[in-house]
């Protein structure tokens, strides 16, 4: 290379190589200092692409976990309810055996007949005020109507597919009316002794439905389970998409903080070289 004072090749090239390890000296402190691999499309377009679709369906699942448990919640509201209707069923054939027998007079199975009555109105009103975020749960509202599949619509999936991301729950009314027993009195032997008979079919239905919702709790608590390790999977696929690797990114990060401060210094004493030409004229 011929000497020349014109031009400085060798700062220009020394500069050139400046630039290029300092470009990388930031981008090895931009991915250290975030955490990230990826931090702009610039790093890896296809790259980010796929880890944006996967953070997407991630929030998706994990909203899909709360779903699941809130509806598990639901469940176990109207559960709590049933177990007090149970209750009363139970106080209702105690008070029906009790009028059926031949030893009391009409006054006597009269008081037993009020508290009898009561126990059935308190049936009806739980059955109507039982609510889970203002959705009633025991008066009907969420049960499949004739010739339908649908009730309350729990979605969990990321996608709208039936058989994948969503299934109904159905809770079947538990009103006095609903169960038989609206009509029942005890105020006389005869009626008590059927009311037996009616009050124990009552009690077969409402075991019916919290066996349903037994069945339904353990299914959520599955769905749960199954959409946690979805979740959990899926963000350890992203994350080594998307995420730094800190021990190799910290070695790049050395290298090229090495490379800057030796073209630095290789700058500096090729913008010394011209003066060797300086040298040359004064001789």
């Amino acid at each position: 290379m011929p000497l020349v004072i014109n031009h400085n090749l060798m700062a220009m090239t020394a500069a050139r190589n400046f630039g290029v390890s300092y470009d990388a000296l930031y981008k090895s402190t931009t991915r250290l200092s975030s955490g990230m691999r990826i931090n702009s499309s610039a790093d890896d377009a296809a790259g980010l692409a796929v880890s944006e679709l996967m953070r997407a369906e991630i929030a998706a699942l994990n909203q899909g976990v709360r779903n699941a448990a809130d509806a598990q919640s639901m469940i176990q509201t109207a559960d709590g309810a049933l177990s007090v209707i149970d209750e009363k069923l139970i106080r209702m054939k105690e008070l029906a055996e009790q009028s059926a027998t031949g030893t009391y007079t009409s006054v006597q199975r009269t008081i037993m007949n009020n508290e009898f009555v009561t126990m059935r109105s308190e049936i009806s009103r739980i059955a109507e005020a039982t609510r889970f975020n203002g959705v009633q749960l025991l008066n009907g509202s969420i049960t499949a109507t004739s010739g339908s599949s649908s009730g309350m619509k729990i979605h969990f999936g990321p996608t709208n597919l039936l058989a994948e991301d969503y299934y109904y729950i159905n809770i079947s009314s538990a009103t006095a009316s609903s169960l038989g027993i609206n009509s029942l009195s005890i105020s006389s032997q005869s009626s008590a002794q059927t009311a037996l008979t009616t009050i124990t079919t009552a009690i077969q239905s409402k075991d019916t439905i919290r066996a349903n919702l037994g069945a339904y709790s353990n299914r959520l608590s599955n769905t749960i389970s199954q959409l946690s390790i979805q979740a959990e999977n899926l963000q350890a696929s992203e994350s080594r998409i998307r995420d730094v690797d800190v021990a190799l990114e910290m070695t790049n990060f050395t290298n090229n903080q090495i490379k800057s401060q030796a073209a630095i210094a290789m700058l500096a004493q090729a913008n010394t070289l011209p003066q060797m030409a300086l040298t040359l004229i004064g001789g």
